[in-house]
């Protein structure tokens, strides 16, 4: 098993990953009567998308030696009102100060693009992603 869900009650979640204990709270968001105050479960699922796509790309900065250490991702995730669904993820990489090579470049993006959860994702959820290089 990977985790372990509980309902709390008031649209609150509790998830527990069961190898390491940690714990995610999930709230609905306020415009679908929820309070707002965690990760959405829709919010997981477009953060997991930037924090697959990052470490897919460490494995390959580690593989390649390329210095990727600092890249912030921004998440912003779009919903569509029917159904109710994730309509589209944004997904921008900020890249450190470093000089990369257009072969690390393309090497970087294309494992970001081919993450397992970018994979995993339905087709028709638009997946928008750009690198910002200093």
């Amino acid at each position: 098993m990977t985790s372990e869900i509980i309902y709390q009650g008031d649209l609150r979640t509790q998830a527990t990953h069961l190898q390491s204990g940690d714990i995610i709270l999930t709230d609905a968001p306020k415009d679908n009567h929820g309070k707002g105050e965690a990760f959405s479960p829709t919010d997981l699922v477009a953060t997991a998308l930037g924090s697959c796509m990052l470490s897919i790309m460490g494995i390959i900065a580690n593989r390649h030696e390329i210095n990727i250490l600092g890249t912030q991702v921004s998440i912003h995730k779009i919903m569509q009102a029917n159904p109710r669904r994730i309509a589209a993820i944004e997904v921008t990489m900020y890249m450190p100060n470093v000089t990369y090579t257009p072969k690390e470049r393309a090497l970087l993006e294309n494992a970001a693009r081919t993450c397992p959860v970018a994979l995993s994702l339905h087709p028709e959820l638009e997946q928008k992603l750009s690198f910002v290089y200093q």
